[in-house]
């Protein structure tokens, strides 16, 4: 492979906010970067170095933006599989590889890929069609996920009872048992094309009730020393079982008893990784980088407490955005305003990002909600 910093072109399947940190981090590696999103006026579309308008969907779309680059990565899974493998066989280098993405797509095939590789999950069961639903075995209450294109909370329906069975979707899907959790948190894992693997800190997660986004994230965890080791572990398995090149997020769940079951995966940067941009020595969107570009991948500790909080549009609001109190959070010390990029704003639009670091904890806190309480996204 050409030298990153030289001559090699990177594709970014995707212009949205991953994409713009992504490639936020490869200016300062001298990468070249071309971006492919339906979106005109996508996030990345000033930062990168060439912008191509198309459907991430369709196979010739794809095939075409991806022949003219050397190494393909993506910002989000919903992307011409068929088109990536075509490419890879052909001699364009595509991390995660396309036999990831497919798996990921699918939440069936991630629950299939748990249980064969003893990886700890909620009990589940695979669902055709809606007269399935009446023969489940799982018992009340569940919570039914489409197989494809749930994202952000879509796709996603709990079924308290039989009388919910209603509105369910009769798309195929799954149902796993409700988990009475007593935390969500998530570790990401990066490895690289030699096999070298590193895992940033756990974190524990709080998630928007109504849009079920995390909305409130801090990092390091101060659960106990083996729950950490036991997730990361974990983590790590779930690579290495994939043989990945690139970031993964695993998002579990902590249950009552103590247990960690693991929820669902995302091959690239995430939402659950953004604070370790000031929060550790090296970012997820380096660690990226550094793992598809397979280099040496970077130290993972944390710096400093660390919390993120996504800022999304309020409800009641469509339009071009206005950030009220963006002065105000902007006057707190270790405060770090991230901003998206994108002009109109609408109810639970993720718009951006704030990090709050502090050597002590409980002041990061304090700051984080005084964020959370005055930083408001309108029309």
């Amino acid at each position: 492979m050409k030298a990153f910093y030289g001559d090699l072109r990177l594709g970014i399947l995707g212009g949205g906010q991953l994409g713009r940190m992504l490639i936020q981090q490869a200016i300062n590696y001298n990468v070249t970067v071309k971006v492919l999103d339906p979106d005109r006026d996508a996030p990345c579309r000033k930062l990168c170095d060439e912008f191509v308008t198309g459907s991430l969907s369709d196979y010739e779309t794809v095939y075409n933006f991806g022949k003219k680059v050397d190494l393909l990565t993506i910002e989000i899974e919903k992307v011409n599989v068929d088109a990536l493998e075509q490419l890879e066989r052909e001699g364009v280098v595509v991390y995660p590889q396309p036999r990831v993405i497919r798996l990921i797509q699918d939440k069936g095939l991630q629950k299939q890929f748990f249980k064969e590789n003893e990886i700890p999950t909620a009990e589940f069961q695979i669902i055709s069609n809606a007269k399935d639903l009446e023969q489940a075995q799982i018992p009340f209450p569940y919570i039914q996920k489409l197989r494809r294109d749930g994202y952000d909370g879509k796709g996603v329906y709990k079924v308290v009872d039989q009388s919910y069975l209603e509105n369910a979707f009769t798309e195929p899907s799954l149902i796993e048992r409700w988990v009475d959790f007593e935390k969500e948190i998530a570790v990401i894992v990066a490895r690289n094309e030699k096999g070298d693997i590193e895992t940033f800190p756990m974190v524990e997660m709080e998630f928007n009730p109504e849009a079920n986004l995390v909305e409130f994230l801090i990092s390091p965890s101060t659960l106990s020393f083996e729950v950490q080791q036991e997730a990361a572990t974990i983590a790590k398995k779930i690579a290495e079982s994939l043989r990945i090149v690139g970031l993964l997020a695993v998002e579990m769940f902590l249950d009552k008893s103590g247990k960690i079951l693991v929820n669902e995966l995302a091959p690239r940067p995430h939402n659950s990784g953004h604070q370790t941009i000031e929060g550790n020595v090296v970012s997820q969107f380096e660690q990226h980088l550094r793992a598809i570009f397979n280099q040496p991948l970077g130290n993972t500790e944390s710096l400093s407490n660390a919390i993120m909080i996504n800022v999304l549009g309020e409800q009641g609001h469509e339009g071009p955005a206005v950030y009220q109190g963006i002065e105000k959070v902007l006057n707190c010390p270790g405060v770090y305003v991230h901003l998206y990029g994108k002009a109109l704003t609408k109810p639970f639009r993720k718009m951006g990002h704030v990090t709050i670091v502090d050597v002590d904890r409980e002041k990061a806190i304090e700051k984080a909600r005084y964020v959370q309480n005055t930083l408001k996204v309108v029309s």
